[in-house]
Order: structure tokens, then sequence, then C-alpha cells
């Protein structure tokens, strides 16, 4: 019984350190293959096109009703303490810092992450993949290398129109519906928004959540049993992963970038 329970252990967790193996050599690879794929960089704008501009209707209207929300919250709660003039302030800085790289990045999870996965394991099911690689063809560099850093191109961009939208909104709700000075509202945002210090991070978790979720996207799709069992397990697998990645990845960059 014992035996048989330590083995069993010891095999999962040899089949969990290959696979962590297989996803370092795989984002070690990825990123060598960098130059070339920036080098064909049609492929790029290709998959920035498809991941981004397919993604930006969900992003903007979700942005707009954060939006709302943060406005209507954020004034309710500012009246108490008779700051309803720096609604703004509170807006701009819950979306740039906070809110808007981290819902657009599960947003883009949701929409962007399981159709990768879902192309890349349909082309693993399909023996696409094994086909490139008969004919000399890396599916790396040709196929996975161009999606990756379209992924990493587009996720910054669609959260800087996820934080402008949703500030627009907070105007909209603060300002035209409730009555807050106008003035007020834009001059506290903007002398209270330090562009390198609050911007700037914002910027910089965008971009570490693009690595984490496209990489998890396309090594998902990559390694899904070529089944359509596999391909749709792969790609559940693939929202939820790539998910809490995104916020255990908000926690750490937000300590770090306070701690600093």
């Amino acid at each position: 019984m014992i035996v048989s329970l330590l083995g069993t252990l010891g095999a999962h967790t040899r089949q969990m350190l290959a696979n962590w193996g297989f996803a370092a050599r795989l984002f070690i690879k990825l990123l060598g293959m960098s130059g070339v794929a920036l080098k064909r960089f049609g492929l790029v704008r290709d998959q920035v096109h498809f991941l981004g501009n397919y993604s930006l209707a969900i992003i903007t209207v979700s942005g707009l009703f954060v939006g709302f929300v943060l406005g209507l919250q954020g004034y309710y709660t500012l009246q108490r303490y008779g700051s309803a003039e720096a609604l703004g302030l509170l807006v701009a800085l819950s979306l740039v810092r906070e809110l808007g790289p981290v819902v657009a990045a599960l947003l883009f999870a949701g929409r962007a992450g399981a159709s990768l996965t879902a192309e890349i394991g349909l082309m693993r099911a399909g023996e696409q993949l094994t086909a490139l690689e008969m004919m000399a063809v890396d599916p790396v560099q040709r196929i996975l290398a161009p999606r990756f850093w379209g992924g990493i191109i587009a996720l910054p961009l669609l959260a800087a129109v996820f934080s402008a939208v949703g500030i627009l909104g907070g105007y909209v709700v603060g300002v035209l519906l409730i009555g807050v000075d106008a003035g007020s509202f834009w001059s506290q945002m903007q002398g209270g928004v330090d562009v390198f210090k609050d911007v700037g991070n914002g910027i910089i978790k965008s971009v570490v959540f693009g690595v984490a979720v496209t990489f998890i996207a396309l090594l998902q799709g990559y390694v899904a049993k070529p089944t359509p069992e596999g391909v749709a397990s792969a790609t559940t697998r693939s929202v939820v992963v790539s998910s809490l990645s995104v916020l255990g990845l908000d926690f750490i960059l937000t300590a770090m970038m306070f701690s600093i």
C-alpha cells in the first residue's frame, strides 16, 4: 500500500518536472527565435491584427462599463469624506495601475488565448505540425514565434485602450450624469497620475501578462492530445492556467513595484 502510494507520487512528480522542463525549453527556444520572427514582421503583424483587432470589441465594451462602475462607486465613497472632486484621480489610478492590465489580460486569455490554443491544437490533431517537420520547417519558428510576439505586442495596446475607455466611462458617469466639476475631474487626474510610476508600471504589467498568457496558450495547444477531447481539454486548461497566472503575477509585480 505505502510502496504503491510512493510509486504513484514519484511518477506524478517525475511527470510534472518533465512538463516544466519541456515548457522551459520551449520558452527559451521561442526567445532565441525572436530575431528571426521579427525579421518576418508581416507574420507578426497578421497575428497582432488577429489577436488584437478581434479582441477590441470586448475590451472596449468591458472598459466602458468598468469605468461606469468606478465612477458610481468612487463618487459615493469619496462623497462621504467630502472629496468628490478627486473622482478623476481615483478612476485613473484604479485603471492604469491595476484594472486596465489585469482585466484586459483576463479577457485576452478568454478570447485570444483560447483561440490560439484551439488553433494550434487543431494543427496538432490534423498533423499539420508533423507535416511541417517532415518538410524540414520548424513549427516553433514558423507557427509559434509569430503568434508569441503578436500576443506580446497586442495585449499592452488593448490594456491602454481599456484604461482610456474606462476613464471616459468614469467621466460620463461622474461629470455628465452626477455633476462633478469637469475641471476638478481632469486637474486632479493630471496632477496625481505619475507617467513613469503609475502608467509605466501598468505597461510593465501588461507586457509581462502578454508573455505569460500567450506562452501558456501556445504551450497548451502544442502539447494537446490529437483528439477532439484533447483539444477541448487543452483550451479549457489554457484559460484557467492563464487567468490564475495573471492574478498571481499581478500580486508579485505589485509587491515588487511598491517596495522599490
